[in-house]
């Protein structure tokens, strides 16, 4: 059996090919597999946030606002690209289009994910959602082919395999970054109270943001020492993201102004 590899090893948040619905992408399969690159409510972009890992800061605060949020064992954060203010709500999709220059890893990979494989050393392999409303089983859409008629992979999908190890990596040296936000205490807690055009008061609650007095505290020896292990960016990109909330208020006041 002929299969998709990628040098990256399987990360915490990526359910793998366990589940019925994923399967490992191979030629023999899935040659005929087609996946829509549209971006639509139906194809499972309602969604308010998505994951975003450091290395991809400086991409993404150009466009969203970067908070945090801590998982549901609180004792790992986790950063997220925000694009709305309730659960379902993008307000980037726009007449069946993302509007936004960049896409956070995490949502560009869909349907596609990290699998394991028995060997800790061994590579790991794509695999697909096939649950997933991207996916053309029978070919005959409009989407793009994962393989040619030879069976090579296509320029479409040695693209997502070279994103799915960049976020892998990404994430996997996120744990360094985080582990020098608690060391500091670089993050606070933060309760937005967002005041819509039609008087309505939208909040978002549990999540955190950097401390931006305490990041003013630290001393030179510090804050070389971040720089060093290339953490200063990432914080700098996230304080910076916030003044993108003020686009995503506007996004969410143009929304309700067209009912």
């Amino acid at each position: 059996m002929r299969c998709v590899r990628i040098t990256a090893r399987s990360p915490p948040w990526k359910i793998c090919a366990d589940m019925p619905e994923h399967a490992l992408l191979t030629i023999e399969d899935h040659r005929a597999l087609r996946v829509s690159t549209e971006r639509g409510i139906g194809l499972g972009d309602a969604v308010m946030c998505a994951i975003a890992v450091p290395s991809e800061f400086r991409r993404v605060q150009d466009e969203y606002p970067i908070l945090f949020r801590l998982n549901a064992e609180r004792d790992r954060f986790t950063a997220l690209a925000m694009f709305g203010f309730e659960t379902g709500e993008n307000l980037f999709l726009d007449d069946g289009k993302w509007d936004a220059r960049y896409l956070p890893l995490a949502i560009d990979i869909q349907p596609f994910l990290i699998g394991g494989s028995p060997s800790e050393s061994g590579d790991k392999q794509v695999h697909i959602d096939l649950a997933s409303p991207r996916i053309d089983g029978n070919g005959a859409g409009d989407g793009v082919r994962l393989f040619d008629e030879d069976g090579r992979p296509t320029p479409y999908l040695e693209s997502i395999t070279d994103k799915l190890g960049e976020l892998d990596l990404g994430y996997r040296e996120s744990e360094a970054f985080f582990a020098a936000l608690d060391r500091y205490k670089l993050l606070e807690p933060l309760t937005l109270e967002i005041k819509l055009d039609d008087g309505s008061t939208n909040r978002l609650v549990g999540f955190h943001g950097i401390d931006e007095d305490r990041l003013r505290e630290l001393d030179a020896a510090t804050l070389g020492k971040l720089h060093a292990d290339d953490h200063l960016m990432p914080i700098f990109m996230a304080l910076a993201s916030l003044g993108r909330l003020r686009e995503l208020i506007a996004r969410k006041n143009r929304r309700i102004g067209h009912g």
